[in-house]
């Protein structure tokens, strides 16, 4: 497959790239989706930044990230709904503008603080292309985890093993506005060679906004496992649990999450996910709904700079499926297929 071909490189301890990725899917799914029966430009993606290295004492770096495309509009700072920071750089009604990473970060030894607006520790599933094997996403991460956060971060290797987080951030999703005050941390643990658990949590006021408020606590429990020197298994669930200014429930979530992948070489992989989604309230158009989602994929990468991932998916509603599937169907199977150039 031979090394990736990189367009701005490394200097002096800064490395800048991107991707594009562009997909299509027969059906619509809430789920970033958004736009089906249609070639559509998801992602056009441009960062810059300077990893910290600390192995010879105190250092300093940064990130910042840059996005065009349909995913855009689930990933700008939408947690205060007032055109703060990239939530108002839309284009038409689902292309757009995003900003959402921005930070520094410091560290000496086993230490790292990161400070500004950086993505979740939340969860399995990731915002960017590149981080996903899947080209569609489960309802557990569009729905029930935060994907940014502004405020501070830290990193402690304790061993080798042994990872801690914990942090401040005003709220979810939310740029450089206050918009709650809450807590993010969490421990991930090397049990053994073949299997690391991570707990990730976030407890406190979510949403402090003149059209929201929402307080409670969520977790994501993900478990790696690798089978073998090919074959790698995920369990993942989350719990959600909010409520609003006037004591009710906001939202109400549980979920598992299993994936397993099977790597053949370099080139081929195939995966699986199934999902159960339990949603009591707040999400999902407020319905009370079970909803099952069965993923197949391959993973095709014909050079090492240029990812292809078909994939059939198979949805099912018990409850009411109004709002959650196309044409409000109880179920639902969805060709999707991308690719993602890397530079």
């Amino acid at each position: 497959m031979g090394d990736p071909w990189t367009l701005f490189g490394e200097h002096d301890g800064w490395s800048a790239g991107g991707w594009v990725q562009m997909g299509y899917h027969s059906d619509a799914l809430p789920l970033f989706n958004s736009r089906p029966d249609e070639l559509q430009l998801h992602q056009a993606w441009l960062y810059a930044e300077k990893a910290i290295d600390t192995s010879c004492g105190f250092d300093i770096g940064g990130r910042i990230d840059y996005l065009y495309g349909t995913d855009s509009q689930d990933t700008q700072a939408f947690g205060i709904d007032n055109d703060h920071w990239d939530n108002g750089w839309d284009h038409g009604p689902d292309y757009g503008h995003a900003m959402p990473q921005l930070y520094m970060e410091a560290g000496y030894g086993d230490l790292s603080v990161k400070v500004g607006h950086f993505y979740t520790i939340i969860g399995w599933e990731v915002v960017q292309a590149t981080g996903n094997f899947f080209y569609s996403h489960a309802y557990t991460m569009y729905n029930s985890e935060p994907f940014t956060h502004t405020g501070a971060l830290a990193t402690y290797n304790v061993s080798d093993d042994v990872t801690a987080y914990g942090g401040y951030v005003m709220g979810w999703d939310s740029g450089f506005e206050d918009n709650g005050d809450a807590f993010l941390g969490g421990l991930s643990v090397g049990l053994t060679d073949d299997l690391t658990v991570t707990y990730a949590t976030v407890g406190g006021v979510f949403a402090n906004n003149q059209n929201a408020y929402e307080k409670g606590y969520m977790h994501s429990i993900v478990a790696d496992l690798a089978l073998s020197d090919n074959l790698q298994y995920i369990f993942q669930s989350d719990l959600l649990d909010t409520e609003n200014r006037a004591g009710a429930t906001a939202r109400e979530t549980f979920d598992i999450n299993q994936y397993l992948i099977y790597s053949i070489n370099d080139c081929w992989s195939y995966g699986t996910r199934f999902e159960w989604y339990d949603a009591d309230s707040g999400v999902l158009a407020g319905n009370d709904v079970d909803v099952y989602a069965l993923t197949a994929g391959v993973n095709y990468k014909p050079h090492a700079n240029v990812t292809i991932r078909p994939e059939i998916r198979y949805d099912w509603v018990e409850g009411n499926p109004a709002g959650i599937l196309e044409n409000g169907d109880d179920e639902q199977t969805t060709f999707g297929v991308d690719s993602i150039f890397t530079f």
